[in-house]
């Protein structure tokens, strides 16, 4: 059983189904609810119905949300220290859905800014580790978080990143993003980013630009399915046909789908197909998390 180390957020998703199109400046009929979330604690959450383990490093404030917020990680059967802190309120995402699905987020990390270095758990049993870009693009936990790459790095143990945004990155220049990308074994991303941060205008050129800094690139394309590659191997795989209801969170459970897989296969095609099935089973219903029994 493989043992995933994820380091980023864990926040509130507050969603808001839009019914019809936005009125500005009026009332918009919606349907809303709020659920956890956080980029690093889904990801941690589905990897737990992959048969594998995860422990989570995040932060949330001493206060009402924090305590759900933990309680659900431990319902989860996810692992953690220390995630509770006085100061910073927890983060809270809001999302608007459209018809289509889509979805739109404002995040504030709230909690998650103040990471520190000393958050990282002893690496023993860890196989390999899941980076939330939101760690390096919020400047208050950058420095904490690149000091942990260091260390894991030292230990040996494999870090895959996902980026975020191509919003979320464009706060810092994509320069810096390249060189945080360069000290990963490999970068999960959808096509926008892909797009960006390999300056292409297609996907598979997107893919070869960014091999040459990182041994492993993953390009999730939606309904199209995923594509990856390593070194002289590639893969592409289709998506798995679903109803798609809301598609918050189908990247954090394609990366807790494809990362034990990898580890455990080292074969690209079983890594995207896991990661597209656990991607199915997240956009058919609302919400970021697996169901919980």
């Amino acid at each position: 059983m493989k043992k995933i180390l994820c380091i980023g957020d864990l926040a509130l998703d507050v969603i808001s189904q839009l019914k019809e199109p936005i009125n500005y400046g009026n009332d918009t009929a919606s349907r809303i609810s709020s659920h956890p979330g956080g980029q690093a604690a889904n990801v941690a959450t589905w990897i737990t119905r992959t048969n594998s383990r995860a422990h989570l490093v995040a932060r949330t404030g001493n206060d009402p949300v924090g305590f759900a917020l933990i309680s659900d990680l431990d319902k989860y059967g996810v692992e953690h220290l220390n995630l509770m802190h006085s100061g910073r309120p927890t983060g809270v995402v809001v999302i608007l859905v459209d018809a289509n699905g889509e979805r739109t987020m404002f995040p504030d990390n709230g909690a998650n800014a103040d990471l520190e270095a000393s958050d990282l758990p002893p690496l023993d049993d860890i196989d390999g580790v899941y980076l939330s870009g939101y760690a390096l693009l919020d400047f208050r936990s950058r420095e904490a978080v690149l000091a942990m790459i260091k260390k894991i790095k030292a230990a040996g143990k494999p870090i895959y990143f996902d980026p975020t945004t191509t919003g979320a990155m464009k706060i810092v220049s994509r320069e810096e993003v390249l060189s945080w990308v360069s000290l990963m074994d490999g970068i999960l991303l959808n096509s926008e980013e892909a797009l960006y941060l390999g300056a292409a205008t297609d996907v598979v050129t997107a893919e070869e630009n960014l091999s040459k800094l990182t041994p492993l690139v993953v390009i999730k394309l939606g309904s199209k399915g995923a594509m990856a590659i390593h070194g002289s191997e590639t893969a592409k795989v289709s998506a798995v046909t679903t109803n798609v209801v809301d598609t918050t969170g189908a990247g954090d459970s394609f990366a807790a789908g494809f990362i034990p897989k990898w580890l455990e296969t080292s074969d690209l095609t079983q890594a995207l197909s896991a990661g597209a099935a656990l991607a199915a089973k997240c956009v058919s219903s609302v919400g970021a998390r697996p169901p919980l029994n």
